[in-house]
């Protein structure tokens, strides 16, 4: 019998201003809230300065968490409690290899009801589990005045779930 491979399910908006960020963010919250299960791994992938921040500020904000959430650019790593869900946010820009994640516990991470969103995944590549959703987010242009599409690719059974769900709360718009 032959095997069948399917593409993995993708999606794509104009992100180009923040309302869309944020909307999307809250989409993406609601949807993780569905979940009955963890852990959930999003990576975030774009340019210095394309949004990946302001998407995880807005996914925490709609998960409940009130307060400052900082770019772990220096620290590496943020952790909250949103939603039900603990959260961490990494960020994987000053790392040079797969092996520093051991240092910051990434295992521990990805079990129970955990939510870890991972910006520049591409810098520890092999040391993180496939992602359950891939989101890139692309701006051609400068940045200020620019244009920014975000894709987001379903890599998982959940990552699938999460797409549909995402897909039905947004506005169609791509």
């Amino acid at each position: 019998m032959a095997s069948v491979t399917r593409a993995p399910a993708s999606w794509a908006l104009d992100s180009t201003d923040e309302h869309t960020t944020q909307a999307l963010g809250q989409a993406l919250a609601q949807s993780i809230a569905a979940l009955d299960r963890g852990p959930v791994l999003i990576t975030l992938s774009g340019a210095l300065g394309a949004g990946k921040t302001t998407l995880v500020r807005a996914i925490l904000g709609a998960l409940g968490h009130v307060g400052p959430v900082p770019s772990p650019s220096y620290t590496l790593l943020e952790q909250y409690e949103a939603g039900g869900w603990s959260v961490a946010h990494l960020d994987c820009y000053r790392l040079r290899d797969a092996t520093e994640l051991e240092n910051l516990g990434v295992r521990e991470l990805l079990a129970g009801r955990r939510l870890l969103l991972v910006e520049w995944p591409e810098n520890v590549a092999g040391g993180l589990p496939v992602a359950d959703l891939a989101i890139e987010i692309t701006v051609s242009g400068a940045l200020t005045g620019c244009a920014r599409q975000t894709g987001l690719h379903a890599r998982s059974q959940a990552g699938e779930q999460l797409l549909a769900a995402v897909a039905q709360r947004m506005p169609a718009t791509s």
